[in-house]
């Protein structure tokens, strides 16, 4: 079976937005017992990752990582067409991933217990992000066995 379904997340400007259970929706939707859940985020100033999602700090930490290894208005950049944030973004969403492949195991996603999935806003202005969930799987497969 193959399913995709298109959403869209409205960001509020830099920082990341938990889309697992978004995700999760799409999932029970698509009726996957087994198989893979792709996300691709249409964008080059954010990202996708998996991450945390039990302690807010680990989300701060990363943002202020980010910020201290890519800064804003970093004279080495000459691409600045939409403001000082703009090739900072770009650089940030190379870093990270545009595309994460989950497996599903037992109608769910393979997540581990601390994990969640997050869309990771670069740009420091609100934006409208498009995301497309593919599901590659099988509805009625054997058991699987770990």
């Amino acid at each position: 079976m193959l399913y995709q379904r298109k959403l869209v997340v409205n960001t509020e400007g830099r920082g990341t937005y938990d889309i697992t259970a978004e995700i999760r929706s799409l999932l029970s939707e698509a009726g996957a017992a087994v198989g893979l859940c792709h996300v691709f985020i249409h964008h080059t100033s954010a990202s996708l990752i998996v991450t945390e999602n039990a302690d807010l700090s680990v989300r701060r930490d990363l943002d202020a990582f980010m910020a201290r290894l890519v800064p804003d208005g970093d004279p080495l950049f000459e691409h600045d067409a939409e403001g000082m944030d703009d090739m900072p973004a770009h650089v940030r969403s190379m870093l990270t991933q545009s595309g994460l492949a989950i497996p599903i195991i037992n109608w769910q996603l393979g997540l581990g217990t601390w994990q969640g999935i997050y869309v990771w806003e670069h740009r420091t202005m609100a934006h409208r992000r498009e995301i497309t969930v593919s599901v590659l799987g099988a509805d009625n497969p054997d058991p699987v066995r770990e």
